[in-house]
């Protein structure tokens, strides 16, 4: 085993493909897929699973990549210590439900690291994707929510998984309209008198289970239903046609603008809003360091 045949398994993970990793590493693709052979071999182990469209990694090389990656930065750290190079790139990832204060703790960290060379990933994405973004360390943490409604299904498919759900704080449900609403300046609405008006929720693709939606209440009635797939098209909606969705309640005038206004909804469910991460693998100090400015936003609009 070479460090060398460690970089490949990296990038071929990261790319899905022999062929891309092969271009990405400038090397012919008989030789990389002869050298991933040659590893596994030693190894024992199947580390990449072929199908018509690419490959991913299998569950052992899931374990295996892990490894690979703290081995390889390992090398990094101690051949810039030792050789004149210029600092290593700073790597950090997060995938994500659609919540504002998940940009706005990525922001404060970007501006923090804003002097050093470095590569940071934000993915807002469906429910199914994050987790498996978790699973195959293509980010290193995951933000979403549980509730009493998919506690139960989401927890076993993260054990399942092997990873691990840990609480960031939990909020009262609310509902985001446009403040031209006539809802807005009540102290709390009802779902009942929410069923005038458009719904709005996040596709959440072939994976369109209930329990991976990013609302509450997902499977009570509502006769006017409209599905979108990022945040900016949701609030445009919310603003154009005087439609409502339901969330934390935690909005950002800095990211939003001040057209969209939070109103506590009368439910007996909360949201569990936590962090996702991999049983097996160590955080990172750029991840430790994202939470702290997550945790201290969340405090600040709290206060």
């Amino acid at each position: 085993m070479t460090l060398q045949q460690l970089k490949y398994i990296i990038t071929i993970a990261e790319t899905g493909s022999m062929t891309m990793a092969a271009q990405k590493l400038f090397i012919a693709q008989p030789s990389l897929s002869k050298s991933v052979s040659e590893l596994e071999k030693e190894m024992g182990i199947t580390i990449f699973c072929r199908s018509n469209r690419g490959v991913y990694l299998s569950e052992d090389g899931t374990r295996f990549l892990s490894y690979a990656r703290q081995i390889v930065e390992q090398a990094q750290l101690l051949e810039n210590e030792y050789k004149d190079a210029p600092p290593p790139r700073r790597a950090f990832a997060v995938s994500a439900q659609h919540y504002a204060f998940v940009v706005n703790a990525f922001v404060e960290l970007v501006r923090e690291y804003g002097r050093s060379r470095y590569e940071f990933t934000l993915r807002e994405l469906k429910t199914a994707e994050i987790i498996e973004d978790v699973r195959t360390h293509r980010s290193d943490i995951g933000i979403l929510f549980l509730s009493r409604f998919n506690r139960e299904v989401i927890r076993h498919i993260l054990q399942n998984e092997e990873l691990v759900f840990e609480r960031l704080f939990t909020a009262r449900p609310h509902v985001f309209v446009s403040k031209a609403n006539p809802l807005v300046g009540r102290s709390s609405v009802t779902l009942e008198e929410l069923r005038e008006f458009p719904r709005l929720t996040y596709d959440q693709g072939v994976k369109n289970s209930f329990y991976f939606a990013e609302e509450l209440h997902i499977t009570e009635d509502s006769p006017k239903n409209i599905i979108v797939s990022d945040r900016a098209t949701l609030f445009n909606l919310l603003i154009g046609l005087d439609g409502y969705t339901i969330s934390s309640g935690i909005l950002s005038s800095d990211l939003n603008g001040d057209n969209i206004v939070a109103i506590p909804l009368e439910s007996d469910e909360s949201m569990e809003i936590g962090y996702i991460t991999t049983a097996d693998r160590p955080m990172n100090s750029i991840t430790r360091r994202y939470l702290e400015h997550l945790k201290e936003y969340i405090a600040n609009y709290s206060s």
